[in-house]
């Protein structure tokens, strides 16, 4: 690998290349100045820094909100959640100056295969505590002084985050994904610039230390501060402090249940401990220790302060059944909106998530396997159907085994099943209805049929027509049950041409005793 050491200034060609790149990015789209009645520019006035920062949650509030998006891993979510509260507690006792002197920073492992949700899982969780998120790949770094990404940039990037707000941005989270792959084999020799080196630096930040917050190499960023200086008459912060800065790693591990099987082994041999020692690959993980992280390739003062170590499980068939069913992110709120930008209705039908589900378990890969499958499924569908009459379609386990054979079909009956489908979009509004309000409500065959025929002819979809009628119902609803219990409404014809009216009797006749 080709190295050089950064000792002296920039050649000119890299100066010219980052003056150029500074022009474009900073002045070519720069806003003219106001100015006051003396012709002064006016200094803009900088906000107070991390002053809005707060946190109050317990675990049970953390892991409910991941509960949201993160199907299954209920011990990893625990364990992050119990971890997330913990540090930022102290951060919030830090600040009111109450923090405890040798607190120890709970820096985070996670360990599973690719697509289980470890990434989504840190990306919801940084979302929810409303701190600066930066997420980067371990293999993007070298050894500082080589040619390649600095770690320390990763703490410049939360400042870029947070808006320059230089004390929100210390209370971040860098998440650094493939972890696994700088580590260094034991039999190595010679410089490793991509792996103990970056153990290393990382190891700097991730105990606490000050990190200048222009980079030496950087020479558009001190133009940037000439320009702030000359600007505001005084200077940026010069560094930023990593002692409240949450670091999260992450990698698959491949190898590494071997090494834990082959110690557990070598541990039951003779008069040792006796436990369960034939343990399957996917729950070798849970056994780990930190002697396998250090015969892996980590250094022991790197994955000493990594002491939060989260397993993640590999995922069923049926989990990923269940992420496409229920989950606030599931892949298929996607599809929904994309088909919806051209006026096109889409229904996933059980079995055809069931389908999907069963064949993105073959891609081995994770959830990441339900979008490969759906982008195979669909393309042919998202690439014809905007330029025909089709405004809805259903989404069956034949359509995803035969996607071609169903779009023809689709394209030569779309007539006849579009009443058919829309019948059904109305009926699934009525569920979704009640899984949002715990209120039950019922269409009448009549009451579909003339949802569908209101959906023609005004030329709108079934869903937006049923939402814009029945807006006020789960109000309405809400106060009847109060009023005399009932639970379950059955939504007839005239309903639908008067729901205003319907629902306005409904609720003075609950008022009535019975």
């Amino acid at each position: 690998m080709e190295k050089r050491f950064f000792n002296g200034p920039p050649s000119p060609e890299e100066f010219q290349r980052q003056l150029q790149e500074f022009m474009r990015h900073h002045l070519a789209s720069a806003a003219p100045s106001k100015t006051d009645l003396s012709g002064a520019p006016e200094v803009p006035e900088e906000p107070a820094p991390g002053k809005d920062f707060s946190f109050d949650k317990k675990p049970r509030d953390v892991k409910a909100y991941l509960d949201r998006f993160v199907i299954k891993q209920e011990e990893a979510k625990k364990v992050l959640s119990v971890a997330l509260c913990d540090h930022y507690h102290h951060v919030r006792l830090a600040r009111e100056g109450q923090g405890h002197p040798n607190y120890s920073k709970q820096n985070v492992i996670l360990l599973g295969p690719t697509g289980v949700g470890k990434t989504y899982l840190i990306r919801n969780a940084a979302d929810l505590i409303g701190v600066p998120f930066v997420k980067a790949d371990a293999t993007k770094f070298s050894e500082t002084g080589y040619v390649g990404a600095d770690v320390e940039d990763l703490v410049r990037e939360l400042v870029r985050r947070a808006d320059g707000d230089i004390e929100r941005a210390q209370y971040g989270i860098i998440y650094i994904d493939e972890i696994d792959k700088i580590a260094t084999a034991s039999n190595a020799s010679g410089r490793d610039v991509s792996g103990r080196g970056v153990q290393t630096n990382l190891l700097k930040l991730m105990e606490e230390t000050e990190v200048p917050a222009r980079s030496p190499n950087d020479i558009s960023g001190q133009i940037q501060a000439m320009m702030d200086f000359s600007q505001r008459a005084k200077k940026a912060p010069a560094s930023i402090n990593t002692k409240h800065i949450l670091f999260i790693v992450s990698g698959a591990f491949d190898g590494l249940e071997k090494i834990v099987k082959k110690r557990l082994r070598e541990a039951s041999i003779g008069f040792g401990p006796s436990i369960a020692r034939n343990v399957e690959d996917s729950s070798a993980l849970d056994h780990s220790q930190t002697r396998d992280f250090i015969e892996f390739g980590f250094e022991p003062e790197f994955i000493g302060r990594l002491p939060v170590r989260v397993i993640c499980q590999p995922l069923s068939v049926d989990d990923l059944f269940t992420i496409l069913k229920t989950s606030e992110g599931s892949i298929i709120r996607q599809y929904e909106q994309t088909f919806a930008a051209y006026g096109i209705e889409v229904l996933f039908r059980e079995d055809g998530l069931r389908r999907i589900a069963e064949m993105a378990g073959e891609e081995s890969t994770g959830a990441r396997g339900l979008m490969t499958i759906c982008e195979g499924v669909f393309r042919d569908f998202k690439f014809e159907l905007p330029s025909t009459l089709v405004q809805r379609f259903a989404v069956t386990r034949e359509l995803v085994d035969n996607p071609s054979a169903e779009l023809k079909t689709l394209l030569a009956e779309h007539q006849k099943e579009e009443r058919v489908v829309a019948r059904q979009l109305a009926h699934d509004f009525a569920a979704r209805f009640g899984d949002s309000f715990k209120l039950n409500i019922r269409f009448t065959e009549a009451a579909a049929d003339r949802l569908v025929a209101l959906a023609l002819e005004q030329a709108v979809p079934v869903r937006d027509l049923c939402a814009a009628r029945f807006k006020d119902y789960q109000f309405g609803l809400k106060l009847i049950a109060q009023n005399n219990g009932q639970q379950e409404f059955v939504i007839d014809e005239d309903a639908v041409e008067s729901p205003d009216k319907v629902l306005s009797d409904w609720v003075v006749k609950s008022y009535r005793p019975k």
